[in-house]
């Protein structure tokens, strides 16, 4: 009797380990196949760096007052968002099922029934029973479904996180956007009513007959009216973008107020490499990863579906009918039942859902690397804009100085005959000018672009 209980035992234990070695108890662990899963698998067991870029507060990289009412309103009311956190709600639902799955169902079902034959008179019987069924998880079928709730649930909390970045940063880029408009809104007025004194000018001259014909001054016009018709065209892109704005902040379309001298100043962030611990922050990857995990237990509860199912049911309650006699007075009554059930044939549904399940388990892992590349990818890109952008900004800061004196002096030869300067001098010489000055303003937008960008590509928004 001892040899075959350790038999049994022996059995029993090579069962599990060969289940085991199906995948169907184990927790999912990163791929280590491939080398860029490999190394976000490393740098997720390393100690997250509090003080990298990504990981400030927004609070702490956007202190404009008038942008930080705006982001608060954003995340307050955007539709986007709201949504996203309706979906971890949803999830959390899903998981909270997936949980409660392990203890017995209960129901109570009461009944009564009479009946009559001939003359006679009525026999009334009744039943108040409570049946209870539960369902053993020997072979993982409810533990992958719970494990896979909990993976979907944590997607959606990344997926959330994901839009609340992105709706700080399009918020951020909005506002700044808005700040160059309004810069070129300005400076192309002072422009104008400079180039309106210019006309005058040369009107002014060509009657004292100091050198400047006609067609100075119709060229000069011309310019002028030019500018005008560029003012028109900031006005209406200055009043899409306010409508933007007003959709971020899910209100009405109206004008935002924005502070003309705003800038974004930030700690020192350039870097030879991107460290992986950095992109693994970001929420979209964790999200990716999180699927990939979801689809492995997908899988696993696949595999599950080839091994019998075990369910014990007990049904209990108080009755007056015994077979088909009614008696009194009525007794309680207690029913004990289990059942194996083992799946043999199924027209091939379960084969067919582990082939499907693998399939979507690769798709799964093949976003993931590319999640990855992508965050890579978008981390580059911003900081060498955000590099560039500053070198070029010292250009043409060097410029604007150089054609602010080129337009004085050429107006001032101009204006004393000097036959050596002529109309088209000072009229190249101002357009010049116009042009690096918004060249400067939308360098600075662009700087200020490059940095919320990279921000938001290292997962910042927290």
């Amino acid at each position: 009797m001892k040899i075959k209980n350790i038999q049994l035992t022996i059995v029993a234990v090579l069962s599990v380990v060969l289940l085991s070695g199906c995948n169907i108890y184990g927790k999912f662990k990163m791929p280590k196949e491939s080398a860029i899963a490999a190394e976000y698998a490393k740098a997720l067991e390393a100690e997250a760096d509090t003080a990298s870029f990504g990981n400030l507060r927004w609070q702490e990289v956007f202190t404009d007052p008038v942008l930080v009412d705006l982001i608060e309103t954003a995340l307050a009311n955007n539709k986007d968002l709201n949504n996203a956190k309706l979906n971890v709600d949803i999830a959390h639902a899903s998981l909270k099922g997936a949980k409660l799955s392990y203890l017995p169902s209960v129901a109570l079902a009461p009944n009564g029934s009479g009946s009559k034959y001939g003359s006679g008179s009525f026999s009334w019987g009744y039943q108040l029973p409570m049946s209870v069924s539960w369902e053993i998880d020997i072979f993982g079928k409810l533990l992958n479904n719970k494990r896979g709730s909990q993976a979907a649930y944590n997607q959606a909390k990344h997926y959330s996180q994901a839009v609340r970045s992105q709706i700080i940063a399009a918020v951020a880029n909005c506002y700044y956007g808005l700040v160059a408009l309004e810069s070129r809104l300005t400076l192309n007025r002072a422009t104008a009513e400079s180039w309106k004194e210019s006309v005058e000018v040369m009107k002014n001259l060509k009657l004292a007959s100091r050198g400047v014909t006609e067609a100075a001054v119709v060229q000069s016009e011309a310019q002028y009216y030019g500018i005008l018709g560029a003012i028109t065209d900031i006005e209406t892109a200055l009043d899409e973008l306010n409508n933007t704005m007003s959709l971020l902040l899910n209100v009405m379309p109206q004008k935002w107020s924005v502070n003309p001298e705003a800038s974004l100043s930030v700690p020192e962030i350039m870097r030879d490499a991107i460290p992986m611990r950095e992109l693994a922050a970001r929420p979209d990857v964790r999200a990716a990863e999180q699927a990939l995990a979801a689809a492995y237990y997908t899988t696993a509860g696949a595999r599950a579906a080839f091994y019998p199912g075990l369910a014990i049911t007990a049904n209990g309650g108080f009755t007056n009918i015994l077979g088909s006699m009614i008696v009194n007075p009525a007794e309680f009554f207690v029913q004990l039942a289990g059942s194996l059930t083992m799946p043999l044939f199924s027209r091939g549904s379960n084969i067919a859902r582990l082939e499907a399940s693998k399939a979507q388990q690769k798709q799964a892992m093949n976003n993931f690397e590319y999640a990855l590349l992508n965050a890579s990818a978008e981390v580059s890109n911003a900081m060498l804009a955000y590099e560039k952008s500053l070198e070029k900004q010292e250009w043409l800061k060097k410029q604007v100085e150089s054609l602010e004196k080129a337009v004085e002096y050429t107006q001032i030869l101009l204006t004393v005959g000097t036959q050596s300067t002529t109309y088209l001098e000072v009229l190249t010489a101002q357009q010049n000018l116009l042009s690096s000055q918004t060249s400067l303003i939308l360098c600075d937008q662009a700087r200020a672009g490059a940095v919320i960008n990279l921000y938001q590509s290292l997962g910042g928004g927290r």
